[in-house]
C-alpha cells in the first residue's frame, strides 16, 4: 500500500490541528485570567491576537490540502468552521493590527457580567 497524497493530508491535518487545539486551550486560559483579574485586558488581548492569524492560517492550509486531495468528507466537516473563521475575521472590531480581540469590547463584556 502506497503512502498517498490523501494520507499525507490527513497526517498533516492531525499534526496541525493539534497546534490549533493548543491555541484554543491557551485562549480559554487567557479568558480565565481576565475573570480573576490576573492580567489587564490590554496585555491579554495583545497576547491572544498574536495567535489568531496563525490559527486561521493553519486551519485554512489544512482545509485547502483537503480540497486539493478531493477528500469530500473532510471538506464537509471543515467548511462550516472555515466559513465561521472568515465571518468572524470580517466582522471583527475596528483595530489597527491583526486580530479579533479588542480590549474595550472585552472590558464592556466583563463590566456587564460582573455588575449584572
Amino acid at each position: 500500500m502506497a503512502f498517498t497524497f490523501a494520507a499525507f493530508c490527513y497526517l498533516f491535518g492531525l499534526i496541525a490541528i493539534a497546534f490549533c487545539i493548543f491555541f484554543a486551550i491557551y485562549t480559554v486560559i487567557c479568558i480565565d485570567e481576565l475573570k480573576t483579574d490576573y492580567k489587564n485586558p490590554i496585555d491579554q488581548c495583545r497576547s491572544m491576537n498574536q495567535l489568531v492569524l496563525p490559527e486561521y492560517g493553519i486551519h485554512s492550509f489544512v482545509f485547502f490540502f483537503f480540497v486539493l486531495s478531493m477528500q469530500l468528507f473532510a471538506i464537509a466537516w471543515n467548511l462550516p468552521l472555515f466559513a465561521y473563521h472568515i465571518h468572524r475575521y470580517i466582522k471583527r472590531p475596528i483595530m489597527r493590527g491583526p486580530g479579533i480581540y479588542d480590549p474595550t469590547t472585552i472590558i464592556m463584556i466583563y463590566t456587564m457580567v460582573t455588575t449584572g
